[in-house]
């Protein structure tokens, strides 16, 4: 059972799709939402959930004050779970959008984020996420925080130009990569 950890929705049960998706433990929301509301990252925010499946990491972030959040999925039964679970928890900041991250990234921007959060599917290749993160970085705003989450066993994420490595976590065998957007002025 996946439920929401905190916030308005704390506590609520997520519906998660049967198949194809491996939501994220309790554990590691916890431990990263305490993280990202620690440096003041969540509250206010505009939030992109890609490869989104039951959409638990954005709406954990809806949950806790996020101010808009899009939950981007290309998988039929994902964007179903997601869109129930919009409904269902009356997170009315929250949208979806069916799309691949491919696509969805490479059209215009029409908003800039301040917190991405990246859950792909582990088998995902390393050089097609470098590229969802290069695609990315037109989509953030002046210091915005991206979160990269992966199997232990995978390496670091090629972090392109206009994102800077800040931080790494471990928690069992998922491994939370942490990068910020950060000023071109200085």
């Amino acid at each position: 059972m996946t439920r929401i950890v905190a916030g308005t929705a704390g506590g609520r049960t997520l519906t998660v799709p049967r198949s194809a998706t491996r939501p994220t433990s309790e554990r590691v929301r916890e431990a990263l939402f305490s993280r990202l509301e620690h440096r003041g990252v969540v509250e206010g925010a505009r939030v992109l959930d890609l490869y989104a499946g039951s959409g638990a990491l954005g709406l954990e972030a809806a949950s806790r004050g996020a101010a808009a959040v899009t939950l981007v999925d290309s998988a039929r039964p994902a964007v179903a779970a997601c869109r129930r679970n919009v409904a269902t928890l009356g997170l009315g900041q929250a949208s979806v959008v069916s799309s691949t991250v491919r696509s969805y990234l490479a059209g215009e921007p029409t908003t800039a984020y301040d917190l991405v959060l990246v859950d792909p599917p582990y088998d995902v290749a390393d050089a097609d996420l470098a590229e969802v993160l290069d695609r990315l970085t037109r989509w953030l705003a002046t210091g915005a925080v991206v979160v990269v989450e992966r199997s232990r066993r995978s390496p670091e994420p090629t972090w392109p130009a206009g994102l800077a490595a800040t931080d790494e976590r471990r928690y069992g065998d998922t491994v939370l990569w942490f990068a910020t957007a950060p000023d071109p002025e200085g």
